[in-house]
């Protein structure tokens, strides 16, 4: 079967479906094709954090603001696939008081809304933390459901006429006089689909997938680990306030509390280590901040793999420095009709669909305005109608397995 669409759009987590959905809203043709269910890459396998900029504030004062107004944006779009928890960046004894500071200033200059409060004040808050908490700074954070958030964002796509194929794996492309003329579809799809336009949103599988085009997109995939633990009561995302290293983040959940992560580089983002000192060392670090978590009883543990854009890797030097993301057009390697979208988090995944969706209108002539930050998603203050979505998309990621109703 032939099928001729506007838009192609490969990859089925927050920024693909976000992408489809933003199109469709502008009147474009669309349609969707991931691999697996919804969210069954990086959007679904994160630890659920909802920035608010805090994290990289000083290391990356514009990503931080993009940061803290998509925090916003989404707490008014997104309804119940967000949890209003709050962030509280913690400084033990062994931290550098300085870096706490330093923080705290470029929260200030960035506009983040913090208040500083002492050990005790943190400890009356969070029952359970930690003795040598010396200091602790309320910002603005948050926890999302991403199963949710990008099974939502794929159902407004479907309401305004994009086709959402799952379990469609691209298996190959045509590029003929400088367009991707053809893109064949496997698994449940069994199709071709005939675009005029493609974008590559495939996260760490954007250079397999534009190797597929003949371009070239550089990665550099870095898997994490997660680890859920039975723990009740804990309210706010905790953060240890120190350079970003291991276990270093304690995101709550409904009786749950999900602990993470690790960073070592893959070559394979389908086939890497799963090594048991990530574990450890995730809740040994997470129980310097909580330390009953070391004895919790672990729940589920997943890796996730991160969508890295080499070149950008290269130049800031290392982990913990601002995910900005990166829209690379490839009509300078030949290909007038593709583009990819590389980097970023979840935090941002709709701003990255806004630029990607301008490009792409841009380049279809197509003059209509995005409408995603003011317009809410279908069934945002519904939560069975959200993970009835889920459900139909064969969207349930691991991140928010304990969130998100089964039936």
């Amino acid at each position: 079967m032939n099928n001729r669409t506007d838009v192609l759009v490969i990859g089925g987590g927050a920024t693909g479906t976000g992408i489809a959905r933003d199109l469709t809203l502008r009147g474009v043709d669309v349609t969707l094709a991931e691999r697996g269910g919804l969210s069954s890459g990086t959007s679904g396998r994160s630890h659920g954090l909802l920035h608010s900029g805090a994290r990289y504030a000083e290391a990356d004062g514009p990503e931080a603001r993009s940061c803290l107004e998509e925090n916003r944006i989404l707490r008014d779009i997104a309804g119940e696939c967000v949890r209003e928890t709050r962030g509280l960046f913690v400084q033990l004894a062994d931290d550098d008081p300085a870096y706490f500071e330093a923080k705290r200033a470029a929260c200030e200059d960035v506009g983040i809304p913090t208040e500083v409060v002492d050990g005790e004040s943190a400890r009356e808050a969070v029952p359970g933390l930690a003795a040598d908490v010396e200091r602790a700074m309320w910002v603005p954070d948050a926890v999302v459901a991403p199963s949710r958030l990008v099974a939502a964002n794929a159902a407004d796509a479907r309401e305004h006429g994009a086709r959402v194929r799952t379990h469609a794996p691209v298996t190959s492309m045509t590029v003929e006089n400088g367009q991707v003329t053809a893109v064949t579809l496997g698994g449940d799809a069994d199709e071709t689909i005939r675009p005029s336009y493609v974008v590559n949103a495939t996260g760490p599988y954007a250079g397999q997938i534009a190797d597929m085009a003949g371009v070239s997109v550089a990665m550099r995939p870095t898997r994490g680990v997660i680890v859920s633990i039975a723990y009740d009561g804990l309210e706010p995302v905790l953060n240890r306030c120190r350079e970003p290293d291991d276990g270093d983040i304690v995101v709550p959940h409904d009786g749950e509390a999900v602990l993470g992560t690790t960073s070592v580089q893959v070559d394979d983002p389908d086939d890497y280590e799963q090594a048991d000192w990530e574990i450890e060392r995730t809740i040994e670090e997470c129980a310097a901040m909580l330390p009953s978590v070391a004895d919790s009883e672990r729940v589920r543990t997943w890796w996730g793999v991160r969508p890295l854009y080499e070149p950008d890797e290269a130049a800031r030097g290392g982990r913990g420095i601002s995910r900005g993301f990166h829209l690379l057009e490839h009509a300078d390697e030949g290909v007038e009709n593709c583009c990819s979208i590389v980097g970023g988090k979840l935090t941002t995944y709709r701003r990255m669909a806004e630029a990607t969706a301008d490009l792409v209108c841009n380049r279809l002539g197509v003059d209509a305005d995005c409408e995603t930050a003011e317009r809410r998603l279908p069934g945002a203050s519904d939560p069975s109608r959200l993970d009835e979505f889920v459900r139909q998309f064969d969207g349930q990621g691991p991140t928010d397995a304990d969130l998100v109703r089964r039936e």
